[in-house]
């Protein structure tokens, strides 16, 4: 399976993604780094080419069988392009699901979940970064790990470790209510805006520390707070009844939670959420409910029964017997009615990636954009850590930048300072 040719069926977590993307709702996210100096082409092409043996498992096209999707080896190149459209595209077809992407000063790796997450992801990033400095002649340290290029990839980096981890005696996780969504009028075609935001991670922590919990916990309290904002003003309700919880997606990486070193996709989701109907809560109350939510859901034995539902529901053998043809559109109907109505946004943290000082001295900034949303979510926010900043970046389809005025306005009022770094196709102040 794992030799010059090769196929895999999908894993689990990325099963749904062809029944329900669309060229909008790509389920495709980045990666980028701002450099200190303008990108050499050549050498950066190089890179590509020298690095793409050593990851064989994402140069593979979606193959279409009877009852599942498959990936299957590809000999294509891997496409590296002129980064000049909007972020996050969908893929062709029989075409690879990543691309490199360059323009100025800025590298960007765009992955189809299909593929895999932001863990896996982050491996080839570190890599490709790696080879290009090399290439260039910049000094990359032994102490920074990444992917060894002349290496053979371990057959372990191939596995579907949800099935792996799959313990059948494990009660399957109960559904969650519907969640509350934003009232906010779709922008016109394209609709997907960026708006990313710089933040000293010194002044963030500051404040967790305050409140006695992580960044993760603090900004997706931060988050819950904006929501509850736009739940709160009659003016932005006036044509939907507010129903449902306020809840927040969050990925967990399963990898820092078992033994694994798959470089497919390995993540679960928590979901803290509030329930305005009770009542207004503090931002003290929200941290404090996020807190003890994330505590619970992060138990492993908790994954398990996650774990339990989802693979489990797969290797049904009716599930399993039912042609393709009938099986996307039962996917789809329940991707609307047991995924996005569970949830009112997208906190995607990929955590803080520690360069060596040799290198730290030609990067500017990272960032990290998280898939399109749907018009059920409508906002997605992905971040990441580099050096002493935290980079902060909202997705949105809408003509309306109220969650992010309610988001940064709450940390600029905290005395955080936020500068905005990137804006694209979002038209309104944000701070």
């Amino acid at each position: 399976m794992k030799g010059k040719g090769f196929w895999y069926p999908l894993d689990n977590a990325a099963k749904i993604f062809p029944a329900v993307s669309n060229k909008e709702v790509t389920y495709v996210f980045r990666i980028s780094v701002v450099l200190k100096h303008k990108i050499h082409i050549k050498s950066l092409f190089s890179a590509v080419l020298t690095i793409e043996k050593r990851f064989p498992y994402y140069r593979v096209i979606l193959k279409k069988g009877f009852f599942w999707y498959y990936l299957e080896s590809s000999r294509l190149a891997t496409p590296v392009e002129f980064d000049h459209d909007v972020p996050c595209r969908k893929f062709t077809k029989d075409g690879l699901l990543m691309r490199v992407l360059a323009a100025d000063n800025r590298i960007s790796v765009e992955f189809s979940h299909l593929l895999t997450d932001g863990g896996g992801a982050m491996e080839y990033f570190k890599t490709l970064l790696a080879q290009y400095f090399i290439n260039r002649g910049i000094e990359v340290p032994s102490d920074f790990k990444y992917m060894d290029p002349s290496g053979k990839p371990d057959p372990a980096e191939f596995e579907d470790d949800y099935n792996r981890f799959f313990k059948a005696d494990v009660p399957v996780n109960a559904r969650r209510p519907k969640a509350y969504h934003l009232p906010l009028p779709l922008n016109q075609k394209p609709r997907f805006g960026v708006l990313s935001a710089k933040i000293p991670i010194a002044a963030l922590k500051d404040k967790a520390r305050e409140k006695g919990v992580n960044l993760t916990v603090y900004l997706t309290a931060v988050y819950l707070h904006a929501i509850q904002q736009i739940w709160e003003n009659p003016e932005l309700n006036r044509r939907k009844k507010k129903t449902g919880k306020l809840s927040i997606q969050i990925p967990v990486n399963l990898r820092n939670s078992y033994p694994s070193i798959t470089m497919r996709n390995f993540s679960l989701f928590v979901m803290p959420e509030i329930d305005p109907g009770l009542g207004h809560y503090t931002f003290d109350e929200i941290v404090k409910t996020v807190f003890h939510q994330m505590q619970l859901e992060t138990d492993t034995r908790l994954i398990n029964k996650i774990i339990s539902r989802n693979v489990g529901s797969e290797r049904k053998i009716i599930v399993r017997a039912i042609p393709l043809f009938i099986k996307d559109p039962v996917l789809r109907i329940n991707h609307r009615t047991m995924g996005s109505s569970q949830y009112s946004g997208v906190l995607s943290n990929l955590g803080r990636i520690h360069f060596p000082s040799q290198m730290l001295e030609h990067i500017d900034s990272l960032m990290v954009i998280s898939p399109p949303p749907n018009k059920m979510i409508r906002v997605s926010c992905g971040m990441i850590g580099f050096n002493e900043q935290i980079s902060i970046t909202f997705g949105n389809i809408t003509r309306s930048r109220e969650l992010e005025k309610n988001f940064f306005r709450f940390l600029t009022g905290e005395k955080i300072p936020v500068t905005i770094t990137y804006n694209r196709n979002c038209h309104d102040e944000c701070v």
